[in-house]
């Protein structure tokens, strides 16, 4: 759900894309068991990612800045951030209250952060406007906490896709778009089918987090298949052009063979993802770069600024992102182009040579 126009967005100008993004915008748990994850390899994996998906994007109606001018790194970190509950009664540190989800948005928007999808992320599909900076929101274990439809077929105040819209509308540019990460029963497992349509419909991504969230490196390679296929196999019943692209591993754990995560087949319905999503904790590498890892996508848990394990939630790492900005991934505006600077360490990888462009940053 890329935004209609690539102007450069400033605190001072946003309120020139409200005309623009103002309809785009209204249409845009506990499951971790904790914090460390497996690191991505580090190595080229640039041979099992998916094809880039080409720009679907109207044309501009202006051409973006050139880069330099708004520091445009396109092999930046993303971070994509977890969630679980959102809840006024927090059990564990995996839950947020409605108040401090609303805050860690308004944050995101107020410092240029605008929603993506997972699989935009993992396909390249990455249009933000000149100068902002894309984030995830993913969401594990498709809680009524996170979504439910009130009696006027409206997500009901105070989950988070009724808080996300809030955000939405009271900052034009930042998107109402989230990745859901399904697992069974869904959304309390009443009236499935439509939540999940509704979801679909509104420009949120559906994704697979198993049947029954067991651990997978507990399971037989035929049970895996099982339950990731089984999965897919309910939401597209419900909502049938749904891509099913991404999947969230139960408890941030793979199979033993890792691969099984990534594609499989089970009772004729086929499965494969393009990125499959740990627990923790750090952001993730632009999937441009040598360092994206399909097979191992780190997140980082949304969590406030101390208590157990804080270094590794969202609320340090956004303070570590701001405080050294040339690390993340700062769009140029084009996605057709990939933009970073000539002094940078990172490189794309040779799939994206041909997209990717260097330039002389300022003094």
């Amino acid at each position: 759900m890329g935004l209609p126009s690539r102007h450069l967005v400033s605190n001072r100008l946003r309120a020139l894309l409200v005309s623009t993004v103002a309809l785009g915008l209204l249409a845009a748990s506990g499951c971790a068991s904790g914090d460390s994850s497996r690191a991505s390899s580090g190595t080229d994996a640039e041979t099992t990612a998916s094809t880039p998906a080409a720009s679907s994007s109207a044309a501009p109606s202006s051409k973006p800045p050139p880069p330099a001018e708004v520091g445009a790194n396109e092999l930046g970190k993303i971070p994509i951030l977890m969630y679980h509950r959102i809840t006024p009664d927090p059990k564990s540190v995996y839950d947020r209250t409605p108040e401090a989800f609303r805050a860690e948005l308004r944050r995101l928007a107020e410092e240029n952060y605008v929603p993506i999808t997972t699989a935009d992320y993992a396909t390249g599909r990455i249009d933000t406007p000149a100068g902002t900076h894309p984030v995830v929101l993913t969401f594990d274990d498709a809680s009524t906490s996170q979504f439910r439809l009130d009696s006027s077929g409206e997500p009901a105040a105070n989950t988070a896709v009724a808080i996300m819209r809030e955000v939405a509308a009271q900052h034009p540019g930042f998107r109402a778009t989230a990745s859901f990460y399904i697992t069974t029963p869904p959304f309390g497992g009443n009236d499935v089918a439509r939540s999940l349509r509704w979801l679909h419909e509104h420009g949120f991504e559906l994704g697979n987090h198993t049947l029954d969230h067991p651990t997978l490196s507990s399971e037989s390679p035929s049970e895996v298949r099982h339950q990731i296929a089984g999965l897919r196999r309910r939401i597209t019943e419900a909502t049938p052009d749904a891509e099913v692209s991404t999947i969230a591993l139960p408890h941030g754990v793979h199979p033993d063979r890792e691969e099984l995560a990534r594609s499989g087949e089970s009772e004729g319905v086929r499965y494969e993802h393009d990125a499959v999503l740990l627990v923790g904790a750090r952001p993730a590498p632009a999937p441009f770069t040598r360092r994206f890892d399909p097979l191992n996508v780190p997140r980082i848990r949304s969590q406030g600024g101390s208590g157990d394990s804080a270094k590794f939630g969202s609320t340090v790492w956004l303070d570590k992102l701001a405080a050294n900005p040339s690390a993340r991934y700062t769009s140029d505006g084009d996605p057709d182009v990939i933009s970073y600077p000539s002094d940078s360490s990172r490189k794309p990888s040779k799939r994206y040579a041909e997209r990717a462009e260097s330039y002389q940053p300022r003094e």
